[in-house]
């Protein structure tokens, strides 16, 4: 593989392991099949060493990093009472929260979950404060799970390096 490929590949898996992160709290990107992928380009690249064992075992993770991301919020959410109006709400809120910086982005889940499950419970706060709650603890368990999972892959590729 000639060297110019092999510098367009690594900097395309730093582009992609970028925006892994940024998908790890940004919900319309896939942060961790992203990162992953950047993994795969590195796989073909002279410049990077990384094993198929490597890319099997990373695969796994980015799998079941993201299914247990998607179920973690509706999980913590029943676990404590609340409906799927709550999940939806948290969802609804992160989203609108993006566009009010880091505050919104943390607060945002909570006052969605708080505003769905108020309309689904018919203005009933003591339960609809329960359900925000944990649809907010299981967004935020569910971003730090992929943040980890991404970090590990922004440390392989770091390490990748065959200089």
């Amino acid at each position: 593989m000639s060297m110019a490929l092999s510098i367009v590949l690594t900097v395309l898996a730093a582009i992609l392991l970028i925006l892994g992160f940024l998908g790890t709290f940004v919900p319309v990107l896939p942060g961790a099949p992203l990162a992953w992928a950047g993994l795969l380009l590195c796989f073909f690249s002279s410049i990077n060493e990384i094993s198929i064992v490597c890319l099997v075992i990373t695969g796994v993770v980015a799998v079941a990093v993201s299914i247990f991301d998607n179920f973690l919020p509706v999980l913590m959410t029943n676990k404590i009472g609340g409906s799927k109006a709550a999940t939806i709400g948290s969802t609804i809120g992160l989203i609108i929260g993006l566009f009010l910086g880091p505050a919104g982005i943390i607060l945002g889940p909570f006052l969605g979950a708080l505003a769905g499950e108020m309309f689904h419970s018919r203005g009933d706060f003591g339960t609809s404060i329960k359900s925000a709650w944990g649809a907010f603890l299981g967004f935020l368990l569910g971003t730090g799970i992929k943040m980890i999972a991404v970090g590990f892959f922004i440390w392989i590729y770091i390490r990748s390096f065959a200089l």
